[in-house]
């Protein structure tokens, strides 16, 4: 397991500090008259703060002018509050330009308040594993602490974690928002209930545990304060709705980008000047003449400093190649990495490789710089002659960092990379998924805590960015040979602890990474599609376009763009006057997906605003973008498949992501005719039938559900029969319909709530379905309570071949979040059981495809389904091989089902 301590993010409420500075600190002005006191406190507060946290991790979050979403529910909100006083409204800018310069990530959100804001920052930085401190003095942050969120007052120096909310409020952070919509809140204008206080709140709250329980007995409290509360009955929930932190937004900085720059020293001095802080100016003099005194040269303002610069070589002869190879050679592992043109693999050619033998023992070989005064580099051709033997021998073991890349940029110079033994990236994906993200940079930081030389320091950003081969070798060194050196410190770190838990060395040894050479063969081989077909497609996504656009415009009685959600907004909301089901963040009607699909079941306009923006998705993302992506030496697209993505160990792929095109549209499957099988050849589509309901009886080893599968029998008809008490012969379609609705969504861990909405039916009945479904397969419902009590005791769930998969929010305070929680730990042992059935079908598929010289091809994986490019006279022998391979990758209690069909393309080989 991993040692190393979370991470810390710090969240500044940088309003709160504003205020508590202007009115606790005397006044203070400039010579200019300027009112400089609040600017001055909140500086002092937070440079006090950043020397009590030593974390890169910072955010400050100020509220945005202008109306928020809780000004639109309720016109009183902080309606009594008087104007901000002008002596402070002047110190506002000023503060933001000086907490800018001084490279802290600044935060300002419209429609908002930054309490909302901080929450969805909090969360999201909890569920990545940080541990976070919010510094304010706001006491309705309390809603947000956990075990791994708490409060700090920095003006008086106090913390408060969940034992301390208690202790102040009398309630638990999860009360907290009933609490708030009980007693009020002055300052924000928030009702509350009269003549309930602090006191009488925590009371309720403790003896009732929710608001909810409350409301339910409220005919049972007695004397005047029962009279005062029963009438509020109506308002109370428009207070918990003020009162209630969002924590969902959509924000434009995510947790890993809050990271402390280097400060903008001339932005902070003309600032420091203008507002005569003199002794800080004096401060930052001083730091300066220090540093201008040890870093005189160009190459110092050039290259990152690192602690390790003289331990890494820069080979430039022939004697140092030698040595090195005897090194490598000698070492029973090393880990090494490429530098190259271009991140598409199958374009990008060598610059130079790196190769580290130990901590701090790493050397980089240049073969194509190119820029003025390059000194002279080894030759490329010769040195990989070299070097080849090495890098194809299986018994020479390798390390690095998504090795799949570099082991296509070899195969671009002739050298076929084996002997892969370990990769970080997928030693911390199977160690714990959701961590951290999986990138050497954020491995390095959560593991060693190290921070490493990042790509634009040596590269430069945006326009300015150069090409690898351009960057100076004396920089490129230090970039290149410190990742071999980090991948291997990573290694050491890591493994240890991979090591130690048999399973999941099990899925990393036995799963990962044979899983590289699989995917690199199915990347390098790639898939035929047809252009001129794509287009014909385009054209008639156009036309479609078209047609919805004019009967959208007739609908509306007016013209708009149907891509635009302002105008949407106004068409559906004021225009035609339909029902708000949900609000943004800024309070205005929702247009998105959900909103959208719960309208159209009873209005016709949604539903073709709906299908517009389908057509319009599919023409961008793949009739239009995928003959572009076709490759002009192979004549196909390839895609790239990425193992340590998904939480699940589901493999996901991107430039195309080919795994996202919609097979129940007509639309999304006339795409899949474009993907063609090559001349002589023809598709092969395999896929595991009901893969996660089998899993579902395998785990529940509920006798009626294991008996369906193993007598073949229809499942959704069978469990349409036991819901409805009927024969399987009487079953209808909208019952066998209900019935797959039922089976799916238990597994995903669907409410009645939900159940009611797919099905149309009544809350009540959908609940009854359920509780029936739970009498007539009992082992199901003892496997869900199982799996949720087990998740919460460990923090995670496990796949059957042993991967933990785990759920952070499992234990969280907030009830809706610990509630997602405990729908996800109940699919993703089947979810994620699938996934590792998948790739244990790919690895014994490519062994057989290997062994026995067939003439097919695997090109595509897509979920639960395997796409191959087969020889036509062969087809047979090779389909019967490859449902018999997959169907034996995994002994269940009950058989797996492949089902594999032929086709010219990939839509007809469905059918």
């Amino acid at each position: 397991m991993n040692d190393s301590p979370p991470r810390t993010l710090v969240l500044v409420d940088g309003s709160s500090f504003l205020y508590r500075a202007f009115h606790a600190l005397p006044p203070l002005n400039n010579s200019h008259g300027e009112p400089t006191g609040a600017v001055l406190g909140v500086a002092n507060m937070l440079k006090r703060l950043l020397a009590s946290h030593k974390t890169p991790y910072v955010g400050v979050v100020f509220d945005a002018p202008g109306r928020t979403f809780r000004d639109d529910l309720f016109e009183a909100y902080k309606s009594h509050r008087p104007p901000m006083p002008e002596e402070l409204r002047v110190q506002i800018e000023p503060l933001r330009e000086i907490i800018r310069a001084m490279g802290l990530p600044l935060i300002i959100e419209s429609g908002v308040e930054a309490d909302d804001v901080i929450g969805s920052l909090a969360v999201q930085a909890e569920i990545h594993g940080f541990r976070v401190v919010i510094s304010t003095g706001d006491k309705d942050m309390a809603q947000l602490v956990s075990e791994n969120i708490s409060l700090e007052n920095t003006m008086f120096n106090t913390r408060m974690d969940r034992a301390g909310v208690f202790e102040k409020f009398g309630v638990y952070p999860e009360q907290v928002i009933d609490y708030l919509a009980l007693v009020g809140d002055t300052s924000d204008n928030i009702p509350g209930v009269p003549k309930v206080g602090p006191k009488t709140a925590a009371k309720w709250l403790a003896e009732h545990g929710t608001l909810d329980e409350l409301i339910e007995q409220a005919h049972s409290i007695p004397g005047k304060v029962g009279e005062s509360f029963r009438a509020a009955l109506e308002t109370i929930p428009l207070s918990r709705q003020l009162a209630t932190i969002r924590c969902d937004l959509d924000l434009p900085l995510g947790v890993e980008e809050l990271m402390i720059q280097a400060p903008d020293l001339e932005a902070l001095r003309t600032w420091l000047q203008r507002l005569e802080f003199n002794s800080w100016l004096r401060q930052i003099e001083d730091k300066s003449a220090e540093s201008a005194h040890e870093n005189h040269s160009e190459k110092s303002e050039r290259a990152p400093q690192r602690a390790l610069e003289a331990m890494y070589e820069t080979i430039l002869t022939n004697a140092q190649l030698e040595q090195w190879l005897r090194w490598l050679s000698q070492s029973p592992e090393y880990a090494l990495d490429t530098e190259t043109t271009s991140l598409d693999y199958m374009v990008a050619e060598l610059v130079g490789i790196s190769f580290s033998v130990e901590p701090g023992k790493a050397a980089y070989i240049p073969l194509a710089h190119q820029y003025p005064d390059a000194p002279p580099q080894l030759d490329r051709k010769e040195v990989l002659q070299k070097l080849k033997p090495l890098l194809e021998d299986p018994n020479s073991a390798k390390i690095g960092q998504n090795l799949k890349y570099d082991k296509h940029v070899l195969l671009n110079h002739d050298i076929e990379l084996q002997g892969i033994k370990h990769d970080t990236m997928l030693q911390s994906y199977v160690l714990n998924s959701t961590a951290t993200r999986h990138d050497m940079d954020s491995l390095a930081r959560h593991y060693l805590q190290r921070e490493t030389i990042h790509y634009e320091d040596v590269a430069g950003k945006g326009a300015k960015q150069i090409g690898f081969a351009q960057v100076h070798i004396e920089d490129a060194t230090s970039y290149a040979a410190e990742d071999a050196e980090v991948t291997l410190s990573l290694h050491q770190k890591i493994w240890p602890s991979l090591r130690g838990i048999q399973p999941l060395r099990s899925v990393y040894e036995q799963l990962e990474i044979p899983l590289i050479p699989v995917l690199a063969r199915m990347e390098r081989v790639g898939v035929l599609v047809d252009p001129a077909l794509l287009r014909e497609q385009s054209q008639a996504l156009v036309r479609r376009m078209n047609d919805l656009e004019a009967k959208a415009h007739s609908l509306a009685g007016a013209t708009f763009n149907l891509g635009s959600p302002k105008q949407i907004q106004s068409i559906l909301y004021e225009g035609l006057n339909l029902p708000v089901l949900k609000k943004t963040p800024k309070g205005q009607p929702s247009t998105d997906e959900s909103v959208l699909q719960e309208l159209a079941e009873s209005f016709e306009l949604p539903a073709i605003i709906l299908e517009h923006r389908s057509c319009s998705k599919l023409k961008s993302t793949y009739t239009e973008k995928l003959p572009e992506q076709v490759n002009p030496k192979t004549g196909r697209v390839h895609t790239s498949y990425h193992q340590a993505v998904t939480a699940t160990g589901r493999l996901s792929s991107s430039d195309p992501n080919l795994q996202n095109i919609p097979i129940r549209s007509e639309e999304g499957r006339r795409i899949r005719q474009a993907f063609i099988a090559g001349p002589g050849k023809k598709i092969i589509a395999a896929d595991y039938s009901q893969i996660e309901l089998r899993i579902m009886a395998h785990f529940s080893q509920d006798s009626r559900l294991i008996e369906a599968f193993q007598s073949g029998d229809d499942i959704h008809r069978q469990t349409a029969a036991e819901i409805f008490g009927v024969d399987q012969e009487e079953v209808s379609k909208a019952q066998r319909r209900s019935a797959k609705a039922i089976n799916f969504g238990l597994i995903y861990g669907m409410s009645a709530f939900g159940l009611a909405k797919q099905i149309g039916v009544e809350r009540h009945v959908a609940q009854n379905y359920i509780d029936t479904y739970f009498d007539r397969y009992p082992g199901v419902k003892l496997f869900m309570d199982r799996t949720r009590e087990r998740a919460r005791t460990l923090g995670y769930v496990e796949t059957l071949m042993g991967r933990r998969l785990h759920i952070p929010d499992i234990r969280s305070s907030n009830g809706q979040r610990r509630q997602y929680a405990e729908r996800a730990a109940i699919n993703a042992p089947m979810q994620g059981t699938a996934a590792d059935l998948i790739k244990l079908a790919m690895i014994q598929v490519d062994q057989w495809i290997e062994m026995s010289g067939s003439p097919v091809q695997m090109i595509m994986q897509v979920h639960d389904e395997l796409v191959f490019e087969a020889d036509e006279n062969h087809l047979e022998c090779i389909r019967s091989e490859i449902v018999r391979t997959m169907n034996s990758a995994a002994s269940l209690s009950i058989p797996l089902v492949v089902e594999a069909g032929v086709g010219k393309n990939w839509d007809e080989a469905h059918h």
